[in-house]
């Protein structure tokens, strides 16, 4: 297989900001048609894009190992063993580590796959609603800081520091962002256009959407978007009012506490947050 090619296959991937992972041979013992340095390209659905093992060598187990590697985010590295049938059978009804594969073929030796994940990086999405907004302004510099991809919606920005993205509109567009469960999503639109971008949000798989607002906004916000019939689960995992309870009074500090609370959610941690002004 020509470098070229996998690459391209590798990069239409990447592109689509979808899961997919690299199985590569790092070591051979016995008879195997695989080869050191033989590589498979694992697509999200499981079909393999690009590569090859060779030929005659089971690329199924590989297959699985790298689709729970993409859901887990962690690399794995397997030994396949490829022997008959009875010692398949007996390999793998005694083995207990997930990462030592028994198969049944007429290969007759071992292989060694390192399966490495490749997960779509992180973003955070601001919405704004134009013109200066420092919050806006301390959560992309937060944000960049961090390692994430920043991702600024808003028609008339006045950023200090530039997004890695701007988009100059008032509308979301969830499918032209290509929003996804890597994505986290805050709302600092000041009540104008909340409701029309919560409800396109809501169209989208995002890991996160938090808006800036007070309790009482965020119930007529709320109200509004139940009557427009947008998904009961969005209302409920909606982070609003956003940011967690650091007592923060100046803009750097509600733009620490509310990527404190993206921060909560990207490990899985609940905290509280803050009060509402």
């Amino acid at each position: 297989m020509q470098p070229a090619h996998f690459a391209k296959h590798l990069s239409a991937l990447a592109a689509r900001r979808e899961p997919f992972a690299v199985a590569t041979v790092t070591r051979t013992d016995g008879s195997t048609l695989a080869k050191p340095g033989f590589k498979i390209l694992i697509a999200p659905d499981g079909a393999i894009a690009a590569g090859t093992l060779g030929g005659g060598c089971p690329e199924g187990p590989i297959v699985e190992s790298a689709m729970e590697a993409m859901r887990s985010g962690e690399p794995r590295v397997l030994r396949i063993h490829l022997v008959d049938t009875e010692s398949a059978v007996q390999g793998t009804v005694r083995e207990t580590d997930p990462n030592e594969i028994w198969v049944q073929t007429n290969c007759g030796g071992t292989l060694e796959v390192y399966v490495e994940p490749m997960l779509p990086s992180h973003r955070l999405v601001i919405v704004g609603q134009g013109g200066r907004d420092d919050v806006e302004s301390a959560l992309v510099h937060l944000a960049n800081t961090l390692g994430f991809e920043t991702v600024v919606v808003d028609p008339n920005p006045q950023l200090a520091e530039a997004p890695h993205e701007l988009v100059r509109e008032s509308r979301v567009d969830p499918a032209a962002l290509r929003l996804s469960a890597h994505d986290y999503a805050v709302v600092l639109t000041k009540g104008e256009r909340d409701v029309a971008v919560l409800e396109a949000l809501s169209k989208a798989p995002l890991r996160f959407v938090g808006l800036l607002a007070s309790r009482h906004r965020v119930k007529q916000d709320l109200e509004e978007l139940e009557r427009r019939g947008v998904a009961p689960e969005f209302l409920r995992s909606l982070h609003a009012p956003i940011g967690l309870d650091i007592g923060a009074k100046t803009p750097e500090e509600l733009a620490v506490a509310i990527f404190g609370e993206v921060i909560a959610t990207k490990y899985g941690k609940a905290l509280p947050r803050a009060p509402a002004n």
